[in-house]
């Protein structure tokens, strides 16, 4: 068996592509427009990483995204969680679950899917602003 890709459902195609490449620095590795079944199809992957895809489905009519039918949320790895959390505050992401412990924040894309970011490796030590901010919603 070899994993191919996870698929979530985006209500706009820009702002998630904007979320998820421009602010989370995805790559899009193909991209598939349907006209007979209105619909289109984004892959997207870390970079280095082209096995391990995310599906954006955009369909072109206008829906109701809503529940997830059961998702729980997509996770990655990441290199300093500081500095990438402060990247994403800075570009108007909210921090929903602070990486208070040096080791896990959560972050919401614009359709709502939680996001779960790891630091890569052992914990980094706790930190201000981080380490004082209280959890934002829900994720």
């Amino acid at each position: 068996m070899h994993y191919l890709h996870t698929m979530i459902r985006v209500s706009d195609l820009d702002a998630s592509l904007d979320f998820f490449c421009g602010k989370l620095g995805l790559e899009e590795v193909r991209r598939r427009d349907s006209e007979k079944g209105r619909f289109t199809l984004v892959f997207l992957c870390a970079p280095g990483q082209p096995d391990a895809q995310l599906e954006l489905t955009y369909n072109w009519d206008p829906e109701e995204l809503s529940g997830g039918r059961n998702f729980g949320h997509l996770a990655y790895a990441v290199d300093n969680i500081y500095t990438l959390c402060q990247s994403l505050q800075n570009s108007g992401v909210t921090i929903l679950r602070p990486p208070r412990d040096g080791r896990m924040a959560f972050i919401r894309s614009p359709d709502g899917i939680s996001v779960e970011l790891l630091q890569r490796g052992e914990a980094l030590p706790p930190a201000e602003p981080w380490l004082s901010m209280p959890n934002t919603g829900a994720w």
